[in-house]
Parts: C-alpha cells; sequence; structure tokens
C-alpha cells in the first residue's frame, strides 16, 4: 500500500505547482501566490520531498506575485529563499535585484545582476540591468557630489 500512495503524493506536488504556474501565467496573482504558498508548505511538511528546482520555482514565483502586489521586502525574502534552495538559480538573483535597483540599493544590485550573469552569460535581461543600474549609481553620485560643493 506505500508504493501507491508514495507515487499519488509525488504527483500531487508537481501538480499543485503547475496549477500555480497556470494562475500566474492567467495574470491572477492572488490565487497563484496562495498556490505557491500551499506547495511550499506541502514541501515543508512532507518533509522535504519536493525536488529542489520545485520549491525554488514555487518561492521564486511566489515573489513575483508579491512584486506585482508591491510587496517589495516580501518578495525579496521569497527570492532569498529561492536562492539558499538552489543558488545556482539565476532567475531569483536577477529579480531581487531589480527589487533593489527599485529601492535605491545599487551596490545590492549590482551584486546580484553579477551573480546572475556569472551563472548565465547570455542572460539579457540581466545584462541591460546591470549596464542600467551602473549608469543611475554613477549618475547618483555626480548628483550627490554636486550638492556637496
Amino acid at each position: 500500500m506505500a508504493g501507491p500512495r508514495g507515487r499519488e503524493e509525488s504527483r500531487e506536488g508537481p501538480a499543485a505547482l503547475a496549477l500555480a504556474q497556470a494562475r500566474f501565467a492567467r495574470g491572477d496573482f492572488a490565487e497563484a501566490q496562495a498556490l505557491y504558498s500551499a506547495f511550499i508548505g506541502q514541501c515543508g511538511s512532507r518533509g522535504g520531498k519536493c525536488s529542489p528546482e520545485d520549491l525554488a520555482t514555487a518561492y521564486n514565483n511566489r515573489g513575483q506575485t508579491k512584486y506585482f502586489s508591491v510587496e517589495f521586502y516580501e518578495a525579496m525574502d521569497d527570492y532569498t529563499s529561492a536562492i539558499e534552495i538552489l543558488p545556482n538559480f539565476e532567475v531569483p538573483y536577477y529579480n531581487r535585484g531589480l527589487i533593489r535597483y527599485r529601492l535605491g540599493y545599487f551596490d545590492e544590485a549590482l551584486e546580484d545582476f553579477k551573480k546572475a550573469l556569472d551563472l548565465n552569460p547570455a542572460f539579457q535581461d540581466a545584462v541591460l540591468s546591470l549596464k542600467q543600474t551602473i549608469l543611475d549609481k554613477e549618475e547618483k553620485q555626480r548628483r550627490n557630489a554636486e550638492k556637496s560643493y
């Protein structure tokens, strides 16, 4: 009896994640966030039987739903969780970098964009974001220098 039930539980996780992904793709971010949270909770309650890739994806995508709801610090927490689970997953570094950039934390954003590019040098959005962050940081430094005169 344990065999079939185990297989059922293993299908339950990916199916729950797929449902969350579908709601996310439709733009139903509140529903997607609830489904991602349920999936993350299931992973923890089952003794970590979810794959690290699925769990990191759930955290990253739940972070996206929070980002779209302008819950920036909560989103950064989810991106950080995704990074802790799967350190070679470049997308949450990029996503966290975007928030850090928006909040004016240019040095931290630069670190995240550089890490995303270390993991995936072809990540064009990260290339563009890195360049823009460098320009904006330099502009901010220039303005601050002018004010001090």
